[in-house]
């Protein structure tokens, strides 16, 4: 950092007629907010990723000249690419030259620290010798003039016979690094294992995610996943007729004292009516502080759950049992809790995390198709805005998916919940980062206000939303139209709607102006910029309705 690089970066664009390319300005156009924000929302280890991202996707262009951010090279593939796609130049410079050309720079966040001098020597320490691996020319900055640096840069260049030589030589080693069957890799080793639990790191309010099969049959999960004495299980009636019974006579056997509340079924019943119900049945069975509630259904059922355990005595405990593959890769992790109203969706509740979440994957082997395909499409929007090589997995197995084969949901529940863990642990309460994972729920929404709640499912409607966000995506220049075609493709294989009904261009904008994300009336949108991430943005009313014409049913 403050060796010049772009400075130089520039002057070199110019003299060799290339375009200039600063990874750290390309990351926060994708994101929308500056480099200090992203290390203080999501981290250093999360920002090196988008990092990492965007050097792979330089790292494929042509005729550009390249300045990285300073501590780039610590990705060992970035290095590799670097090293086998261009002449990679390190500028040297010294720490006191450093320190008088950062003095008065806010927006560099490692140096944001008592004593700076000392922060730059660990950083040399450790990086010195990553830039001279990768780099093909060492360049001391010093004080010479910046023309005589940028002609000293390309009197070393090697020639284009040189550099061919370079990337034959280290391309087996990068395709090696770049291998992206890595992470399906992981997925291979899933079959062996049972039953897997990630954390959600929230500090006091941290709890364990258990993924797994026949996990409500285990009772040794289910006594150290369910700590309270007394236990109340809120349910629907379609799941009641199959899960209830054994759930409850299994808790008895441990010891524990039992009741139900069964509820009505469907989307259209998240409302204050049936709040009301859980309230009414927990002061009538005079329940106390110490009773924990278990959300055991779908969506709906744990929004509600987690609401009324947010507010009944001022919170008690609740434990979260998903029986849908929406539920357990997206709604039961998080702490969102709340019902609808007639004019939004999501619009009252709390943020109240659960003790626990047990995702018992033998579940799903009773959910009907069209519920399986609803949640397909909050796992595909996981892979979209944060992990392409989870995106480019999903494609290869969708047809396992829907088949519900059993290693290829519980990796699909695997990989969903680590990736909204992540991002909950980031950023709990929806302030920046964690807005991301809503994804095509803004035209969704909508969807599902306008038709009335119940008659699309929650995933249909992100699905087609998706597909209307990547419209709008491509259409501002975010992404190509090939990869506008693969998010339809994938949103129709998985056996969603890829057209939005007509519910009149008013309609629209009216309902989408009823969203959480929104401020001062704008409607706020998450796009791709590109696949694999995602960006929060306002968009030109003209492109917005571009993409509704263009995604809606004609009448």
């Amino acid at each position: 950092m403050g060796s010049g690089k772009t400075t130089v970066g520039r002057a070199l664009a110019k003299k060799l007629n290339k375009r200039f390319v600063d990874s750290d300005h390309e990351i926060e156009a994708r994101t929308g907010v500056a480099i200090s924000v992203i290390f203080e929302i999501e981290g250093e280890a999360s920002f090196r990723q988008r990092e990492a991202d965007v050097i792979r996707d330089l790292c494929q262009q042509d005729g550009i000249v390249l300045a990285t951010g300073g501590g780039a090279i610590l990705n060992p593939q970035s290095r590799a690419l670097l090293h086998t796609r261009g002449t990679v130049v390190y500028l040297k410079a010294g720490i006191s030259s450093i320190l008088h050309r950062t003095r008065h720079d806010k927006k560099r966040p490692l140096l944001r620290t008592a004593d700076p001098r000392k922060k730059l020597e660990e950083l040399e320490q450790q990086r010195d010798p990553l830039y001279r691996e990768v780099a093909h020319m060492v360049i001391e900055t010093g004080q010479p003039q910046l023309q005589t640096l940028v002609q000293t840069i390309i009197e070393k260049m090697p020639s284009e016979r040189d550099a061919f030589a370079v990337t034959e030589n280290l391309s087996k080693q990068v395709i090696k690094q770049l291998n992206p069957t890595a992470k399906i890799k992981s997925t291979m080793e899933f079959e062996s294992a049972q039953a897997h639990t990630l954390n959600v790191d929230l500090g006091e309010r941290a709890y364990p995610i258990s993924i797994g099969q026949n996990l409500l049959s285990n009772d040794g999960l289910l006594q150290a996943r369910i700590k309270g004495q007394r236990v109340v299980i809120v349910t629907n009636t379609v799941v009641a007729a199959l899960y209830l019974d054994a759930l409850q006579n299994q808790l008895i056997q441990l010891g524990k004292q039992v009741e139900a509340i069964v509820l009505p079924d469907g989307e259209e019943h998240k409302t204050w009516e049936s709040l009301m119900l859980v309230f009414d049945a927990l002061l009538a069975k005079k329940c106390d502080r110490k009773t924990t509630l278990l959300a055991l259904g779908g969506g709906v059922i744990g929004d509600m759950t987690g609401f009324a355990a947010s507010a009944y005595m001022r919170g008690i405990p609740f434990v979260q049992i998903p029986t849908t593959l929406l539920a357990q890769v997206d709604s039961s992790v998080g702490g969102k809790t709340g019902i609808n109203h007639p004019l939004g969706k999501n619009m009252i509740g709390a943020f109240y995390q659960p003790q626990a979440v047990i995702a018992d994957i033998s579940s799903l082997n009773t959910l009907p198709d069209r519920e399986l395909s609803a949640g397909l499409a909050e796992v595909i929007k996981h892979g979209a805005i944060i992990d392409l090589t989870f995106f480019d997995w999903i494609e290869v197995n969708i047809e396992k998916l829907r088949a519900k084969d059993p290693t290829a949901l519980a990796y699909a529940v695997l990989r969903s919940c680590e990736i909204k863990a992540n991002v909950v642990r980031q950023d709990e309460r929806e302030g920046g980062l964690r807005a991301i994972l809503n994804f095509g729920h803004t035209f969704g929404h909508a969807i599902e206000s306008g038709l009335g709640y119940g008659k699309w499912l929650h995933g249909e409607a992100v699905g087609c939303g998706m597909v209307m966000a990547a419209d709008l995506s491509y259409r501002l220049g975010y992404i190509d139209y090939v990869t506008k075609v693969r998010i339809s493709k994938l949103v129709e294989a998985a056996g969603l709607p890829t057209v939005a009904p007509d519910l009149g261009e008013q309609i629209w904008l009216d309902l989408m102006e009823v969203d959480k994300k929104n401020e001062g009336g704008q409607i706020k949108f998450i796009l791709l910029k590109p696949l694999g991430q995602s960006m929060i943005t306002q968009v030109p009313k003209a492109t917005l309705l571009a993409t509704l014409n263009a995604c809606i049913l004609p009448t």
